[in-house]
């Protein structure tokens, strides 16, 4: 596919200046969707400019959105390529005003995620990697090359802010962990593709919307993630672990 990753990293930052605008203004029109998680404006938003932008730009591909309408597997079975995005990863960080919430836009083939665009509206940073290409971070205007420190010993472990579980911890224990930190979102991902931290297990529930990005970036940063296939008849991922090494 001819992508244009300048085009995709326009589109992630328009649609996080809006998140932005909401974010700011304090007004997040909070609703209850029917699995219990949150709603707010800023995702409708993201979600309106994401897909309007995707569909102007390369029309002949099919988008599946955390809040677009839902695409029924039988039809979706047979995408040789989509989209696959999360217009606002982190809604719960978002609420809390805690600045760790991303836009997450993924293209995957056959399976398998090879182009990861993700933006952090409040740091105005973009992470982008493409299978075979690279991986790279544009921060303060200077875009630049990143990848997994790819070592396997004293290793930094990053989790979840909102969701650890016991597994993840038991997981955890195999490896030779010297610190841990937490983070929202899938700044997770972002922090093992530039070399920040080492190991990421999560046990917890997750979509494939709220990883396919970050996979992305990781495996255009020189990493592996266990655990992760996409485009299931059923959206929701098992347990799945990050490596900077291989």
């Amino acid at each position: 596919m001819n992508i244009d990753i300048k085009i995709l990293v326009s589109i992630a930052q328009k649609a996080g200046k809006q998140i932005l605008t909401v974010y700011n203004s304090g007004d997040f029109g909070i609703e209850t969707k029917k699995d219990d998680s949150p709603l707010t404006i800023a995702d409708q938003l993201s979600d309106k400019i994401i897909t309007e932008e995707l569909l102007k730009h390369y029309p002949e591909i099919p988008i599946v959105s955390e809040e677009g309408e839902n695409v029924n597997y039988e039809t979706r079975k047979d995408f040789e390529y989509f989209w696959l995005v999360d217009p606002l990863d982190g809604t719960k960080e978002f609420i809390n005003k805690n600045g760790d919430f991303t836009v997450n836009i993924a293209l995957i083939h056959k399976n398998n995620p090879i182009i990861g665009v993700i933006y952090v509206p409040v740091h105005d940073t973009t992470y982008h990697g493409t299978l075979f290409l690279g991986a790279y971070k544009i921060a303060d205007g200077i875009q630049s090359r990143i990848q997994v420190n790819n070592k396997k010993e004293s290793l930094t472990a990053v989790g979840s802010k909102s969701h650890a579980t016991e597994e993840d911890k038991a997981v955890l224990s195999q490896y030779d962990i010297k610190d841990f930190t937490s983070r929202g979102s899938s700044l997770k991902f972002c922090m093992i593709a530039e070399g920040k931290a080492d190991l990421y297990h999560r046990g917890g529930p997750t979509m494939e919307w709220d990883t396919a990005a970050g996979h992305a970036i990781v495996l255009a940063a020189g990493g592996k993630v266990e655990g992760l296939l996409y485009n299931k008849e059923n959206l929701l991922n098992s347990s799945f672990t990050c490596k900077g090494f291989v």
